[in-house]
């Protein structure tokens, strides 16, 4: 793989007047979808020649009208390409895409030895290692690479990205992805990745549903919201949820409470993080009652409430706050 351009260069020319740059590898992007599409967006804004794919077509409109080839398949979108990136729902779809049904249709077996892959994908740590393992005896570069920062940090390109793979691996990639993300960490070997992930999101799943349980507490109670939340940053309940994301009403400016919890981190997307964190603590073997708790919350939350934000967990307390 050629080395790219320092990424403090890239986005700076225009998309529409930019030379092709040869010292780039071409990429195949596989899942455009609100995450996928902004990923893909500041990769062409950087020079890189891009082939796209996915089920939806208003999607692929969307990057062809950016720059990008494309593909009619995700074996055509690999066919000229020096590094696939995935951003895909499941695990499932990751499997369905990588590994096909019974290894008869694998992508991985498209590929020439030396393909760099960066699954982007939340999935268990168990479905990115089993990937990994059929790319490596392929002779392919694998990372699980999840990443943190919502469709606000995939526009900006100022995702976090939390990686798993071998240190050469990781090197190779990260100029890619300094494009897309701001924070990149080597997280560990394969499926280092997608642990390191879902912990985050099972504490941030614990730190909101309490968070709210404390603001409801205090309300009942007769204390201000806004007055109780700024006695508890000053104090050792203070947490990230109190710092920048309120999840009660008009407390806090520019924040899905305040926005009829529209927008942020939708409370499906947390169910799924915390069932893959409830999935990697049953395959090892670790209690995590805490967690167990939090999914059990936000699974019932979610049967009416899964496209709001996830801080709309404070509705269990106060339904008047949904409405």
């Amino acid at each position: 793989m050629h080395k790219s351009s320092r990424s403090d260069e890239m986005g700076t020319k225009n998309i529409n007047t930019m030379e092709q740059n040869t010292d780039k590898p071409n990429i195949a992007f596989i899942g455009l979808g609100n995450m996928g599409a902004p990923m893909a967006e500041n990769l062409l804004k950087a020079g890189y020649m891009l082939s796209v794919y996915d089920l939806s077509e208003s999607a692929t409109q969307r990057l062809q009208q950016a720059g990008a080839s494309v593909a009619s398949s995700p074996k055509d979108a690999v066919s000229n390409a020096q590094v696939v990136i995935s951003m895909l729902p499941a695990g499932k779809h990751v499997h369905s895409v990588y590994l096909g049904k019974n290894g008869s249709d694998s992508l991985l077996a498209a590929l020439p030895k030396g393909t760099l892959v960066i699954d982007s994908s939340t999935i268990a740590a168990a479905d990115a290692m089993k990937v990994a393992d059929a790319a490596i005896k392929l002779g392919i570069d694998f990372l699980d690479a999840p990443v943190s920062g919502g469709t606000g940090g995939a526009i900006a390109g100022s995702l976090t990205f939390i990686v798993g793979g071998s240190d050469d691996v990781f090197a190779k990639a990260k100029p890619i992805l300094a494009v897309m993300g701001k924070n990149i960490f080597h997280a560990g070997d394969h499926g280092a990745g997608q642990v390191a992930k879902i912990c985050n999101n099972m504490l941030l799943g614990i730190l909101m549903a309490g968070t709210a349980e404390a603001i409801n507490l205090g309300v009942k109670n007769g204390l201000d919201p806004k007055v109780l939340s700024d006695i508890m940053l000053q104090s050792s309940g203070r947490n990230w949820t109190l710092e920048v994301y309120n999840p009660y009403p008009q407390v806090m400016e520019n924040v899905p409470s305040s926005n009829g919890y529209q927008g942020g981190f939708m409370s499906k997307l947390m169910q799924k993080d915390l069932n893959l964190a409830m999935q990697t603590a049953q395959d090892t073997h670790v209690e995590t009652p805490m967690g167990a708790k939090a999914t059990e919350l936000y699974e019932a939350h979610s049967v009416e409430n899964g496209d709001k934000d996830f801080s709309s967990i404070m509705g269990r307390h106060d339904s008047s706050v949904l409405s």
